[in-house]
């Protein structure tokens, strides 16, 4: 099983970024996926969430209007589109695949860093 971020990077205030999550290992299909971030000296927090179908997507509060969650199951990946970046989206980007049955189990990605700064 293996969850692979990238597209991590530097940018500055106001740019974009768009963070991918390549699976393999598992049936991609029957997971909801989501994205975590963990910014320094702060816990990791819930970003965003995809159904395993792709029909329903939820945000948090301060990513609202900003990121779009989606998500390609032929493509086995899944995307974070990322605007109106600000500073204090600074954190390590983690991919998560939560199964759709429980008890749930989740996979981990290892990570990928987003930097706003100018």
């Amino acid at each position: 099983v293996q969850l692979v971020e990238s597209g991590g990077g530097l940018v500055q205030p106001g740019g974009s970024l768009r963070l991918s999550c390549a699976a393999s290992g598992f049936t991609f299909s029957m997971y909801n996926m989501r994205w975590f971030r963990q910014g320094p000296g702060r816990e990791r927090e819930l970003v965003a969430t995809i159904s395993s179908a792709g029909g329903r997507t939820s945000y948090a509060d301060s990513v609202k209007g900003r990121f779009t969650i989606s998500r390609d199951t032929a493509g086995k990946t899944a995307y974070l589109q990322m605007n109106s970046l600000k500073p204090e989206d600074t954190a390590v980007y983690y991919c998560n695949a939560r199964s759709t049955w429980y008890p749930n189990h989740d996979y981990w990605g290892q990570g990928t860093q987003v930097t706003v700064s100018s």
